[in-house]
């Protein structure tokens, strides 16, 4: 599998297919290819033995001229400065593929937090939003939970951006505990969106969701509740990873006994009665539904090659490279991308946002009812967009999204319409 590509010149590539195949100018993507604002701020930290360790970490902000920039921060050893602005970019697209009135944000800091203590990570959460609090807030940048953070850390952020302001301010950080304002049906949101847009695809591609294959690298948050709702439509899953290693059950494995046993072990490896693979092993698992769920640049074009799932559906962000790319529009395997696929994480903190905002909060019915709604119309855009220009899907999720962005900077007098698109708008066409 690859894992050097650059995902900034990976979000750029894609970015630049979308406006050639859109018709627009180089101004649109000179706005695009690169975020409007990017800090870097050192956070220095007490440890538990007394010492001082200094962490390095990033904001990036790529669009905020649409509404306010909204995205995750990730507390990884692999975190660069690349990564974090190609994920903001990602980020922009994905909340205008699902129509939110948001540009693209992320955040990171370059740290193992297994090699933490509990109160040296609340240290490092604080710390964090010390160093960037004056570019954050409810109007301006709205951060929330993404790889290794969770409803706990976004409760002692909220807790230290409330203590810097001096006064209760909820919607600045989505992802929370209900007691701090969160919403409920967040916690299963990116794989409830996942497993909604898996379903129009296979309904859309007239395969039957009863008795399919599914195979799912990457067993955290969105795989596990990706797993469990697909077996609900009663798929069944054949093969799983974490970050220790994969494992094959071509009969099934039923999703609560494996989280039950990672829970009590720390890893899929080793569950009774399947046999273990590696990464690449579960990447090209027999299925018909493969869900990575995993980090970026996973399928490069080498396990593009071998994938044997029918569709593919990206519950990370990222984990295609460009050559994997060409491999699936070639094989004709239906990839449902990133923007799209995991899109109900940041409509869900949307909805808690409008919540929080609001101080009116919904059932989980509720909520559950409006990301369907959402996710459904979104998908149906991008299929009719990809019908319409010929376009492989994830060319085409970019060009839904981007065609969105780029009429809500020419209102604004930022963007110019190219002489093509006038020539049609005169013609009527």
């Amino acid at each position: 599998m690859g894992g050097a590509q650059n995902p900034f010149l990976i979000a750029q590539q894609q970015v630049r297919n979308a406006v050639v195949a859109l018709g627009e100018s180089e101004e649109l993507y000179d706005l695009l290819k690169a975020p409007a604002h990017f800090v870097e701020v050192q956070i220095p930290v007490r440890m538990d033995d007394g010492t001082l360790r200094v962490f390095t970490g990033y904001r990036s902000q790529h669009l905020t001229t649409l509404g306010p920039a909204k995205g995750g921060i990730r507390f990884h050893p692999a975190v660069t400065a690349d990564e974090v602005k190609a994920l903001s970019m990602w980020m922009t697209f994905k909340t205008s593929v699902v129509g939110l009135p948001y540009g693209g944000g992320k955040g990171g800091v370059i740290v193992d937090p297994r090699r933490l203590s509990r109160g040296e990570l609340e240290r490092l959460a604080r710390g964090y939003v010390r160093e960037i609090w004056p570019f954050i807030g409810p109007d301006k940048d709205i951060p929330a939970p993404d790889v290794n953070t969770n409803a706990q850390i976004m409760a002692w952020m909220v807790d230290e951006y409330e203590k810097i302001v001096g006064c209760s301010c909820p919607a600045v950080f989505t992802g929370k505990p209900l007691a701090l304002g969160g919403s409920l049906g967040r916690n299963e949101a990116t794989g409830r969106g996942t497993v909604i847009a898996v379903r129009e695809a296979m309904n859309y591609l007239g395969l039957p969701l009863k008795g399919a294959r599914v195979a799912i690298q990457g067993f955290g948050n969105a795989g596990q509740f990706a797993g469990l709702l697909l077996e609900e439509y009663g798929a069944v899953v054949v093969a799983v990873s974490d970050s220790r290693g994969g494992i094959l059950c071509p009969a099934g494995v039923p999703v609560a006994d494996l989280i039950a046993y990672k829970q009590a072990t720390g890893s899929v490896v080793g569950y009774p009665g399947s046999r273990e693979t590696d990464q690449a092993g579960v990447l090209t698992a027999d299925c018909d539904i493969l869900i990575p769920a995993a980090l970026e640049n996973q399928i490069d074009a080498e396990v593009a090659r071998h994938i044997r799932a029918r569709v593919v559906a990206e519950a990370a962000n990222g984990p295609t490279t460009p050559d994997g790319d060409l491999v699936l529009a070639q094989r004709n395997i239906f990839v449902i991308p990133d923007i799209l696929a995991n899109a109900g994480g940041v409509t869900v903190s949307y909805f808690e946002w409008v919540q929080n905002r609001n101080q009116l909060y919904w059932t989980e019915e509720e909520v559950n009812a409006r990301l369907e709604q959402k996710m459904v119309e979104s998908f149906r855009q991008v299929v009719a967009t990809a019908e319409r220009h010929g376009a492989y899907s994830r060319t085409a999720a970019y060009m839904y999204a981007i065609h969105r962005i780029a009429e809500g900077l020419r209102v604004r007098g930022l963007l110019h319409t190219p002489a093509r698109h006038l020539r049609r708008i005169a013609a009527g066409q």
